[in-house]
């Protein structure tokens, strides 16, 4: 039965899937925006450290300011309105909530939250990738042990790879490699927030108007999202890393099966089965016509002359041996499809992509000459980007994780465009997220 038709079923019956959500930022407000129109599903809270910022978002999507005003979560499972507060923590303990939706895009403070949520019996669908990105194995365990779902979030680029990956294996095709495309340039993995509109291709004005975070999209810009994306889609399906980082070949999308084959055949990979990042850009900056910069692709091998055959017969778009096809979503709708990962694991107790094991990581890289006592700022930020690694050469390296490398001091000199590690830096060891992966990288040790 399709999770349209058990959510109209779910309405019908008056028991609607009783929701949480924990940020209500950008991809929090896009969530906001459908949920009043999707059927058997309840808003029932949200928690933000703005809960004034969140109702402005709310009047942003459209919302009427009296759908917003419940005082408390009993008063909206009551009524049919939305509590909106800053206390995320009754949020996840209480019993009518069914599913929390973490959209905070804080590492450390997600893993809180998503413990938290498993602790109370909740479904979790992570929409902060960044967590999932250093700790996402075991927090799949915990989950698991709780006899809860985790799961990534729809719309989000790494779930929707993950589909695509399903979809070529559950055909019987040998996946070559999957990935998302990007603008990219070598250079970008130095802007900071206050380049980023520039090179992102937006203006000031329409960053502002849409509420735009430039710490969020610059992580976007300077590759640090990409190789959190990428980490992500390896741990959930087996798809090895590429050594020392994404390559990020440009091509348009027909270009794609060329170029997502094996060097040896005249591609750009090290071997089958890996995880890669398509530029829309050409070397000189040029923009490439049909690009695959806000998509996602799979490429898959015809592996008998039959199948290579059928590929022809149907006029299937293959690298030029006929062998390699990539199927393809040119664009992704972020938080606007997160309501299909809400459905599947409240009805189908299925995620929409999780982790299955640690097979690659990110790893802090410095964006200038870094100082003892410089003070990291994470993801986006003006001193590191993330480089995506395997997780054997993160573990050896001792590599500090992206997504610990916030408000964290420098010990000692680190040249840019170096990998920092443990030694480098004066972690806070009493966080769970630190914790977690400490934890992750015992139960998780990759081979060497």
């Amino acid at each position: 039965m399709s999770l349209h038709t058990q959510l109209l079923q779910r309405a019908a019956a008056g028991r609607p899937i009783r929701v949480g959500l924990i940020g209500a930022g950008k991809f929090g407000s896009m969530y906001l925006a459908q949920v009043p129109r999707t059927p058997g599903v309840h808003l029932a809270a949200i928690a933000d450290r703005s809960p004034d910022g969140a109702r402005a978002n709310l009047a942003r999507v459209g919302w009427p300011a009296e759908r917003a005003q419940a005082a408390s979560i009993d008063e909206a499972l009551k009524t049919g309105a939305t509590h909106v507060g800053e206390d995320w923590q009754s949020l996840v303990r209480h019993p009518a909530i069914d599913v929390v939706v973490e959209c905070t895009g804080h590492p450390v403070a997600a893993v809180d939250h998503c413990l938290e949520a498993f602790a109370h019996g909740k479904h979790v669908v992570n929409v902060t990738v960044e967590a999932d990105a250093f700790c996402g194995p075991l927090l799949a365990r915990h989950a698991q042990q709780a006899g809860v779902v985790y799961s990534m979030a729809f719309g989000d680029q790494p779930a929707l790879i993950c589909d695509l990956v399903d979809w070529a294996r559950t055909c019987g095709f040998p996946v070559v490699a999957a990935g998302r495309g990007h603008k990219w340039l070598p250079h970008f993995c130095e802007s900071t927030p206050e380049t980023v509109w520039g090179y992102y291709g937006l203006t000031p004005e329409q960053a502002a108007r849409g509420g735009l975070n430039p710490k969020m999209f610059n992580s976007f810009l300077d590759g640090s999202k990409p190789a959190i994306e990428s980490t992500a889609v390896a741990n959930a399906t087996g798809l090895a890393v590429p050594q020392d980082g994404l390559r990020y070949p440009p091509g348009s999308i027909a270009d794609i099966p060329n170029l997502t084959r094996p060097a040896s055949v005249g591609g750009v990979l090290e071997k089958k089965g890996m995880v890669e990042v398509i530029s829309s850009l050409r070397p000189d900056g040029t923009p490439i016509d049909y690009d695959i910069r806000m998509g996602v692709w799979v490429t898959v091998e015809a592996d008998t002359d039959y199948i290579k055959h059928c590929f022809e017969e149907y006029n299937a778009h293959t690298d030029d041996s006929g062998r390699y096809f990539t199927l393809y979503k040119r664009w992704h709708l972020i938080g606007l499809e997160v309501g299909q990962s809400v459905a599947s694991v409240a009805l189908r107790r299925e995620p929409t992509g999780v982790a299955q094991g640690w097979h690659a990581d990110v790893v802090a890289t410095a964006k200038r000459d870094l100082r003892p006592g410089d003070v990291l700022d994470g993801e986006g930020g003006a001193t590191v980007w993330g480089k995506l690694q395997p997780a054997s050469r993160s573990m050896a390296l001792g590599g500090l994780p992206l997504g610990l490398a916030h408000d964290v001091k420098v010990l000692h000199p680190v040249a840019k465009g170096q990998c920092l590690t443990w030694a480098d830096v004066a972690m806070d060891t009493t966080t769970r997220a630190w914790q977690i992966r400490r934890e992750m990288e015992s139960a998780f040790k990759p081979a060497a």
